[in-house]
């Protein structure tokens, strides 16, 4: 895995340590003698992952941490403290400031190496969402990063799986103390309660009775609903289990604890697992709305003219591949640049709001309907021949006839008419650029010969 880990530490000797460990597993690393060049480093976004020391002269690494987290344009890099502090408090002081892990020293290089893979393989995945994403500011969308810093990571669902009352019965009242938790006693139902739930985390004991914890931990990464939900792992403090540990974190584990649990330990550790969780979602909300924003017309929310022309020859593929008719409509609303002349374009809007509704409620789940341009659809009837389009065709064009449109908050009603053109795919193979172009010329029929009306493409 290539990444570029930054050493934050004072102490040379310290660094080079560090920088030999990491190059040995092929790591990039950058280093920094002071909390005030991490920053500068950080905000250059020239490292993946950041490894900081506590103790430093200029700015201690607690607030290094807080910083970063603070800062909308580094809060998303992972940062895990390496420090001589060793006590309960000292890491929850460290995961509040925002950091991703806290580790004693001496560190062992196998848990180190293991988290920073792990931490890095995260930030890979969210980087790639953050440039998916990218765009989001120039089209209007939020960017999430403002709303994760000031997340405090309260208020989340948690799944709880674990079969042994004496540990559940203690853990389960802390964690309810800031977060919605069901548990779950049977290790065999809890993938099923997992993905049913839409839960924020999910906890695992490693220490389960007659069931392979780290496998549930598999079980979850390999499901669809469930893969993004952070785990934390809980085990108990023997030797034997740093091996399982490092396993669970290879195949998806997030973060864990060893028991005996502090009781603020495993809430600062689980606000920092909802936090992340609520950011990749923001992330993922966010390229669906850009997905959506590019292909949606904004004004009548049917699909543009961008993803009309894309997806149309997919259609009239799949249409002579299964030897099934394919149709199409086009439409244009009669005089309606006299609608805005004498109403105005607020109320011409209101015209192509209404007339998107009458045709989404004429047409089937199947068909496309997208704005052509202007005041010009089309829709696109899979599986129709040009009978059955003609009857659709007459009956939206009496829907629209028959009612007034209301305009200007319905102080006002005005009719509207519209003429249409329809045409079908003829041959196997058929340009679908050809079948536009007969549709475009029935309708200038239907124009010509008064408007308000359907008109067939000629064979």
């Amino acid at each position: 895995m290539s990444a570029r880990v930054l050493v934050v530490d004072d102490v040379l000797a310290n660094v080079k340590l560090l920088e030999a460990r990491l190059s040995a597993e092929y790591f990039d690393v950058v280093t920094a003698n002071c909390g005030t060049q991490a920053l500068e480093i950080c905000e250059r976004a020239e490292c993946d992952i950041v490894l900081l020391d506590v103790m430093m002269p200029d700015i201690d690494g607690f607030e290094v941490c807080r910083r970063l987290k603070s800062n909308p344009k580094t809060h998303f890099i992972p940062v895990i403290m390496v420090t001589a502090l060793d006590s309960p408090s000292d890491r929850v002081r460290g995961l509040d400031a925002g950091a991703d892990d806290f580790l004693t020293k001496p560190v062992s290089d196998v848990v180190m190496i293991a988290r920073v893979r792990s931490l890095t393989r995260l930030k890979m995945m969210t980087d790639e969402l953050r440039m998916r994403a990218i765009t989001s500011l120039e089209i209007g969308v939020n960017a999430p990063e403002r709303t994760a810093v000031a997340d405090d990571g309260k208020g989340g669902r948690i799944l709880l799986v674990d079969d042994r009352p004496s540990s559940y019965e203690r853990l389960a009242p802390v964690l309810a103390t800031e977060h919605h938790v069901d548990v779950e006693p049977n290790p065999a139902e809890a993938v099923f309660h997992a993905a049913e739930g839409d839960y924020d985390l999910l906890i695992v004991s490693l220490g389960l009775e007659n069931f392979d914890g780290l496998r549930l931990c598999s079980q979850a990464r390999s499901l669809e609903r469930t893969r993004s939900v952070p785990i934390l792992a809980i085990a108990d403090a023997e030797n034997n289990n740093s091996a399982r540990l490092l396993r669970g974190l290879e195949i998806g584990v997030n973060d864990y604890l060893l028991r005996p649990v502090d009781k603020n330990e495993l809430l600062a550790r689980a606000r920092t697992q909802i936090r992340k969780r609520r950011y990749t979602d923001h992330l993922r909300d966010n390229v669906q709305n850009s997905i959506e924003m590019a292909i949606t017309d904004p004004l009548t929310g049917l699909h543009n003219r961008r993803y009309m022309e894309s997806h149309l020859a997919t259609l009239a593929e799949q249409a002579s591949l299964r030897a099934k008719p394919l149709a199409l409509m086009l439409l244009d609303i009669d005089y309606f640049k006299s609608i805005n002349d004498t109403y105005g374009h607020d109320a011409g809007d209101d015209v192509l709001r209404e007339f998107a509704m009458r045709i989404r409620k004429s047409i089937r789940g199947i068909d496309l309907a997208c704005r052509y341009g202007g005041e010009e659809f089309v829709v696109v009837m899979p599986e129709t021949d040009l009978h059955v389009a003609g009857m659709v065709a007459e009956r939206l064009r009496r829907s629209i006839a028959g009612e007034p449109f209301a305009v200007e908050k319905g102080a006002k009603r005005i009719d509207v008419t519209i003429s249409i053109g329809i045409s079908t795919l003829e041959t196997k193979g058929e340009a679908i650029g050809d079948v536009l172009k007969r549709a475009d010329q029935a309708l200038y029929r239907a124009k010509n010969d008064g408007r308000n009306r359907v008109v067939a493409a000629a064979a």
